[in-house]
């Protein structure tokens, strides 16, 4: 097979990525991921195993934020775009409160896909939020999922206990419960999980019931060594961009010196978010309790971007007004600063630079660290560092001998670091020597990117080859039903097979000669396991979609691949147990048996009494129920939620695979397939009907057939020109 460079597809669903001019810390959704994920995709797309790479976001159209994050395509170089997803409206909303719509985000991915005709050979989420979409994604085309977290469930919900909150507020603030069952199922299906350190790898992942499940690969991100290059170099390549980075150096050197009284001495500078598990708490309080320290150099706090303490969110408003606090408690006037916005993409570099002029250091004292690449960018420039002893700063520290670790908890410890730093000229030199050679040696997004593409293309080859020497090669769902513009949906009982089954040979013959061409679906009220035992039993090719239980579920391919968004789309306003409880009243109600009852499905036996169905329709009414009430054969009763349907579903199934409604055709024999039987589709009614389907005779595109059965859907066929469809 010739070589074909990869299509990649990378997911960071909530939104706030854009193409330049990053805007890091205005909220808790603007951390180093969305860096992170821009960086390895620019340098990815100057790669020439790579064809293509597109990052999926949420499209964000609200006045408090750019209008570039409301584009829904951003081309940023030939081969690299940000594609934007309309999910869940189009204002702002914190990553946690995404969780129940992101199977909107995964149909209306499908969707794009399907308009641009491109399948990917890579999906990769990055965060658990994308890594849902990606893990859904995958499964449905076929292709290789790649997983990073950034951050984990267990880790933050363990460090939040410790910190005093309860289970119960974490789940409210951060629905950490529903995150962490995402990262268990993510884990049990990534092909690859991709890490920072050794140390996330080991006991981060390890605190997973599923940690031994996937192939882990540990490759440190990278940094942009031209844009954070050595605080000694005096010229660059351009003039223009060495003006621009010249008046920023300038700009903060003056916004610094407005806070301090002596501005000549060392700099200890802090840049994160206001997030209480970075401790900027922590710094202030062993700076103050330290005249030494004090007197020996000043301190830089850089805790986001903010406006007005009194309009941000919880967490970082505490943060911020602890710090004023602090700063108050400990009488730090002229001897800390902390501006109230930075600019990413040549303030902060400067402001490294600034540091490493004055002979100061950087500090991380977050209390957990997953990785921390501000530590990174300040060893590139040339600023000694002091970092947390937790998580990913053992190995950047491992790599790039530059500073010290030290317990977060442990004010002395901090103090210590900072003074051996700040007043020692020859470990000062060290420390900054090594820094900017190791970034340069283990830190590079060239680096990161020659990794990182080595091992998508081995996975993609890897699983091409196992499909190739299968027996039966994988026809992954998702690819196929990309291709296809017309499918046949047809009932199975008393439609495709009942009173005369002579020409279900012919039929089945017709599915499969047509199977380029035509998918094939069936539409039934039997659950999916009683679908699947006749289907088998009569010799009937797998289906490429079912919708069972009357509209209720949706499963695709031979795999059965539970139809989540569907799910998630009709359980609005769903109340199974108070519908059950509300008809234990009618004793002309007959609960079926267990098998036949789904989550999403309520079955009755009831006889044709003409004031019985007025009886219930009051009573679920009046108690303000939402549902859809399906009464077939004058004896089956089925409540379903008010969003499914057999009909329903397959409007649902046509705009999620872009396929047209007048390019369906369906079959059906009584009144629970009226509904997918009326409107654009070509309909076919066969001809051992139910007379409750009597009324659609004169119906526009309803055909009545006069065979019976397989041989009643073969002359609608002929009847519509079905078979001649390209």
């Amino acid at each position: 097979m010739a070589y074909q460079p990869a299509y990649i597809q990378m997911f960071s669903v909530h939104g706030l990525i854009r193409g330049k001019n990053l805007e890091l810390g205005c909220n808790a959704d603007t951390g180093g991921q969305i860096n992170y994920v821009l960086e390895i995709a620019k340098e990815l797309s100057k790669r020439e195993d790579v064809s293509r790479i597109d990052i999926f976001t949420r499209l964000i159209s609200d006045k408090a934020y750019s209008a570039d994050y409301a584009v829904p395509e951003e081309q940023i170089n030939k081969k690299l775009r940000i594609v934007r997803i309309q999910c869940k409206g189009r204002k702002y909303i914190r990553k946690e409160l995404l969780w129940p719509h992101l199977d909107e985000f995964v149909d209306n991915t499908i969707k794009y896909i399907k308009k641009e005709n491109a399948i990917p050979d890579v999906m990769h989420g990055h965060y658990p939020d994308a890594g849902y979409v990606s893990m859904q994604l995958s499964k449905i085309f076929g292709v290789p999922f790649v997983y990073t977290g950034h951050s984990l469930g267990r880790v933050k919900k363990s460090k939040l206990i410790d910190d005093g909150m309860n289970e119960e507020e974490i789940n409210k603030r951060y629905k950490i419960d529903r995150r962490i069952y995402a990262e268990e199922d993510i884990l049990k299906n990534a092909d690859l999980v991709i890490t920072s350190t050794h140390e996330e790898v080991d006991r981060q992942y390890g605190m997973y019931r599923n940690r031994h499940m996937p192939t882990y690969k540990v490759i440190p991100p990278g940094i942009d060594v031209d844009k954070f290059y050595p605080f000694y170099h005096d010229r660059l390549p351009d003039n223009e961009k060495t003006e621009m980075v010249m008046y920023a150096h300038a700009k903060l050197l003056t916004e610094l010196n407005r806070f301090f009284v002596h501005p000549e001495k060392p700099i200890i500078l802090a840049l994160s978010r206001p997030d209480k598990r970075k401790n900027i708490s922590g710094l202030i309080k062993a700076y103050g309790e330290s005249l030494e320290l004090q007197s020996m150099a000043n301190l830089a706090i850089f805790a986001g971007i903010r406006k007005d303490i009194e309009t941000m969110e919880d967490n970082e408003k505490n943060v911020l007004t602890k710090m004023l606090l602090l700063m108050d408690k400990y009488d730090l006037y002229g001897k800390m600063a902390i501006p109230k916005k930075h600019d990413f993409e040549l303030e902060v570099p400067a402001l490294y630079r600034i540091v490493a002029e004055k002979r100061g250091a950087f500090i991380n004292p977050a209390l957990t660290e997953p990785f921390g690449l501000t530590l990174l960018e300040a060893s590139a420039t040339g600023v000694p560092i002091v970092a947390t002893n937790d998580g990913g700063p053992q190995d950047i520290l491992h790599n790039c001998k530059s500073g010290y670790l030290i317990n977060p908890n442990d004010s002395k410890e901090m103090v210590s670091a900072l003074k051996k730093i700040v007043s020692d000229g020859t470990l000062w030199e060290q420390f900054s020597k090594n820094g900017i050679m190791n970034v340069r040696k283990h830190y590079t997004w060239k680096r990161h990117a020659e990794v990182y593409a080595k091992q998508v293309n081995k996975l993609v080859k890897e699983i091409t080859a196992t499909n190739m020497q299968a027996a039966v090669p994988k026809d992954p769902i998702g690819k196929r039903l990309a291709r296809l513009n017309y499918f046949l949906f047809t009932d199975i009982d008393h439609t495709l097979l009942g009173e005369d089954n002579s020409k279900l040979p012919a039929f089945v013959q017709f599915v499969k000669s047509n199977k380029n061409r035509i998918g094939f679906g069936v539409a039934s009220g039997r659950t999916i396991e009683s679908i699947k035992e006749v289907l088998e039993s009569y010799h009937i090719p797998s289906p490429d979609i079912i919708v069972s239980s009357v509209g209720s579920e949706i499963y695709y391919g031979k795999r059965l691949h539970y139809g989540q968004g569907w799910a998630s789309h009709i359980s609005n306003k769903w109340q199974r147990d108070r519908i059950v409880d509300l008809l234990k009243a009618f004793d002309f109600l007959e609960y079926q048996e267990e098998e036949t009852q789904r989550p999403f499905k309520i079955s009755y036996f009831m006889p044709p009494e003409k004031d019985y169905l007025t009886q219930i329709h009051s009573t679920l009414l009046t108690n303000k129920c939402r549902y859809n009430l399906i009464y077939s054969h004058d004896q089956f009763l089925d409540i379903l939620p008010y969003r499914a349907s057999k009909g329903k579903a397959l409007r649902y199934l046509s705009y999620k695979w872009e396929i047209p409604l007048r390019n369906f055709l369906v079959c059906g024999d009584s009144g629970n397939d009226e509904e997918m039987l009326r409107g654009e589709p070509l309909a076919v009614v066969v001809g051992n009907y139910s007379t409750d389907l009597e009324h659609l005779r004169d119906t526009r595109n309803v055909f009545f057939a006069k065979a019976f059965c397989a041989g009643g859907i073969l002359e609608g066929v002929e009847h519509y020109r079905f078979d001649e469809v390209n």
